[in-house]
């Protein structure tokens, strides 16, 4: 009953709706009107009741037109009010009149943008809080260690000879640690903000990962691991920021160092097509199935407790994977445990 009454009280509105049309509609009927009574000989009295009854039909024309028009602009206003206020709808739940496809059309695209729209900014809302988190988490760990150990060392131990040597020194690694995770927390946050700017250029590529092999080795021989490598050239140039790769190979290179208890890791690169495909092979602990398609992600840890033993940061394989697709290629990997594991990506030869 109500909906009536407000149709009713809506069709008051109905001449304010056509009024764009009043020049039209009533030019078009005075046109025919006067074609009219130059046509036919009429009575005067004739001429007055066929001019009242064209303003008659023009009034009427002008009704029936705002009705449309009315309906057409409000199913329209409802529709983006609906979008706007995000009303839980689904895109076939928006019709409207036939001759406005067109429009409905359009309006079905802004409701599924607006809805990726909003679902992407939940994604980011929870990604940025659980970011927040793991970093409170991962500065608190060192910050409370290096506290106790200046606290231990404040109340005593420091005139102990066989305890504050050992506690600095503690005490400086996990400085040590911190710094390597606030530089990661920065080249994350630049990477991910878009901030992070590419400089690639053609270089060699064997080189690179000789003097990446050569920067780790004194980690690697501390554990007696060797690393190998079998290159399919000497000299083959890709195109790539170097320094950015360099970070790639330095991460790969001291993660395989780090899970590996014994054995070797070997560096290959091979041909494909006219591409280099490059490929770290370490024979350490491995990565379970269920692990695989998460390790890229940040703070994502296999074994916890280990990777803080190794002194990891969690952000490393996530720093790998953005600089390697912002290269064009894809890192992937396969493991099995006990067995090891072999991460890879190619470039763009010259």
């Amino acid at each position: 009953m109500d909906i009536n009454i407000n149709k009713l009280k809506n069709k008051e509105s109905n001449f304010s709706y056509s009024r764009v049309y009043f020049k039209e509609v009533f030019g078009l009927n005075l046109f025919l009107y006067f074609v009219f009574i130059l046509t036919f000989e009429l009575t005067p009295s004739q001429i007055l009741f066929s001019l009242f009854l064209i303003l008659l039909l023009s009034t009427l024309l002008l009704y029936l037109i705002g009705n449309k028009r009315r309906d057409a602009i409000e199913k329209i206003t409802s529709v983006i009010h609906q979008i706007k206020i995000n009303e839980h709808m689904s895109a076939d739940d928006i019709v409207l009149n036939p001759h406005l496809e067109k429009i409905e059309n359009d309006l079905k695209e802004i409701h599924k943008k607006n809805q990726d729209d909003i679902s992407n900014m939940e994604i980011l809302a929870q990604t940025r809080t659980d970011f927040l988190g793991n970093v409170s988490h991962e500065l608190r760990t060192p910050i409370f260690t290096i506290q106790g150990f200046l606290d231990t060392l404040l109340n005593g131990a420091i005139d102990d000879p066989n305890v504050n040597r050992r506690f600095i020194k503690k005490a400086i690694k996990h400085t040590h640690n911190l710094n390597a995770l606030l530089n990661d927390l920065i080249d994350i946050s630049m990477i991910e903000s878009g901030q992070m700017r590419m400089q690639p250029s053609y270089f060699d590529i064997t080189k690179l990962i000789e003097s990446s092999k050569e920067e780790l080795e004194s980690l690697s021989n501390e554990k007696n691991i060797k690393i190998k490598t079998k290159f399919v050239s000497d000299d083959v140039e890709v195109f790539g920021d170097k320094d950015k790769l360099r970070q790639v190979f330095v991460n790969l290179i001291s993660n395989a160092i780090k899970y590996s208890e014994s054995g070797n890791i070997k560096i290959v690169t091979e041909t494909i097509n006219e591409k280099i495909k490059i490929s770290i092979q370490d024979s350490g602990l491995g990565i379970a199935n269920v692990d695989l398609s998460r390790i890229f992600e940040r703070f994502y840890r296999v074994d916890k407790a280990r990777s803080k033993d190794a002194g990891g940061t969690g952000l490393g394989l996530a720093i790998v994977k953005h600089i390697v697709e912002a290269h064009g290629s894809k890192i992937e990997v396969t493991s099995k445990i006990g067995k090891g594991s072999t991460f890879s990506f190619s470039l763009r030869k010259k």
